[in-house]
């Protein structure tokens, strides 16, 4: 099934600026919604080395046909050199919360592309 949406996940070191970031893309009609959790433990490879930092996390609820968009908005807005941007398909779930995704959130600027 294709729904036309997908969860977008997006991680910060700083969990107000993460919810700042995540109201503008709301504000901005990019996603529909963000579900921030304030505190995750990441651990991952930078520079050569393990690291293991403190982190937030936002789960964006979005159109899929918006990715592009969104990715770009939110490494325009991010603080580090290379942010956590992957999207999750969904596929399926109530259909009335996936009309009100679509219903919150704008047509792509570049409508050309078919999806």
């Amino acid at each position: 099934m294709n729904t036309g949406i997908c969860e977008v996940v997006v991680t910060a070191g700083d969990a107000e600026a993460l919810a700042k970031l995540t109201r503008t893309l709301v504000e901005e009609r990019l996603a529909a919604c963000g579900q921030n959790i304030a505190s995750i433990r990441s651990i991952y490879r930078w520079d050569g080395a393990v690291q293991d930092d403190p982190e937030a996390r936002v789960g964006l609820h979005t159109r899929t046909a918006l990715v592009p968009e969104l990715d770009e908005r939110v490494k325009a807005l991010h603080s580090y050199d290379v942010p956590c941007v992957i999207a999750l398909p969904v596929l399926g779930g109530n259909p009335a919360y996936i009309d009100w995704v679509l219903a919150e959130t704008r047509e792509p600027a570049s409508s050309s592309s078919p999806d």
